[in-house]
């Protein structure tokens, strides 16, 4: 049975939506099907973009007053469904907003959830694929019971493209009562200070493992990430080591990321590091052992120590500009 209805929960960010969320979008109007987002901050603005990217119709829980978006929104889907009906999917992204609203979601309409979706596909009906094994296998899954399935999908898993359509009909959506698990709020945010571009929206993307030996050597990949106009990335081993945040790092437990060029400086190639990078278009890996694993993906590969490498490259680089 082809798709006919889709909803796609679209988070707010920035007077716009998350980068995964314009993906999810994107991707959600190539299945042909009426495309409807859900969003909340009472924002007008939103409208218009979510219709550039699809949407016919954003339904938008408002202001949630400093509550965190999981209880207000799940509450708000639950009720959509029983008032006008079921679709036949509601996409959400793979955030800590978004799968928080995907388990009460699930709870509130008694559905199961199918989650790492990496590729979502109508073959008469939705079939998702999910990487297993660390990345080194692929399942491929989908919903024999009754709707609306509930997908959570990875970013970086679809191009976000504009269509070029116009805003879509804003409706209201509240949340109704929420109890007592409503009661959580906000009670202070705070932003991290970065220089350059996003990791996950960089076009050029540095990344460091254990291969620099100690954290004080991770200023060469942000001397190098800043020089490319890029941004810096780090392996899961030097998180977990505490040479620099979790926020930076790449991989399968970290961040998907899709850049032009990605540079894996000491990184062996785990994996779990390869699933969040591998989708990069050209991939360069600086490593002194001949055989590690990075190599296999890798459309340039320099066999070195990085601790020499980068310097030069630094100094080129430099030189250059």
């Amino acid at each position: 049975m082809a798709l006919s209805n889709i909803w796609i929960v679209t988070e707010p960010s920035n007077g716009s939506y998350t980068t995964t969320s314009l993906e999810l979008l994107t991707h959600g109007r190539s299945f042909g099907a009426t495309v409807s987002a859900i969003t909340w901050g009472g924002n007008a603005a939103l409208a218009a973009a979510a219709g550039e990217y699809g949407a016919t119709t954003l339904y938008d829980v408002g202001d949630l007053g400093g509550a965190l978006p999981g209880v207000p929104v799940a509450s708000a889907i639950a009720a959509l469904v029983a008032s006008v009906g079921a679709p036949d999917a509601i996409l959400i992204p793979n955030s800590y907003d978004g799968r928080d609203i995907a388990g009460r979601l699930s709870a509130r309409l008694d559905r199961p959830v199918l989650t790492n979706v990496t590729d979502l596909v109508d073959d008469g009906g939705l079939a998702t694929e999910h990487p297993i094994f660390g990345g080194s296998q692929t399942v491929k899954a989908r919903f024999t019971g009754e709707g609306p399935g509930i997908y959570v999908i990875r970013a970086k898993s679809f191009a976000a493209e504009s269509g070029g359509g116009t805003a879509a009909s804003v409706v209201a959506a509240p949340s109704g009562d929420v109890g007592a698990t409503g009661g959580a709020i906000i009670a202070a945010t705070h932003v991290e200070e970065r220089v350059g571009p996003k990791l996950e929206e960089a076009a050029v993307v540095v990344s460091g493992g254990r291969g620099l030996g100690e954290a004080e050597k991770y200023a060469l990949i942000e001397e190098t990430a800043k020089l490319l106009n890029g941004a810096a990335g780090a392996s899961r081993a030097i998180v977990d080591a505490g040479w620099v945040p979790y926020s930076h790092q790449v991989g399968q437990t970290g961040k998907t990321v899709k850049p032009t060029v990605y540079i894996a400086c000491g990184i062996s190639g785990a994996t779990q590091h390869m699933v969040g990078m591998k989708g990069s278009k050209n991939i360069v890996a600086i490593n002194k052992d001949p055989d590690a694993p990075i190599f296999q993906i890798a459309d340039f590969g320099i066999v070195g120590d990085v601790n020499k490498v980068l310097p030069a490259l630094i100094a080129a680089l430099k030189a250059r500009a």
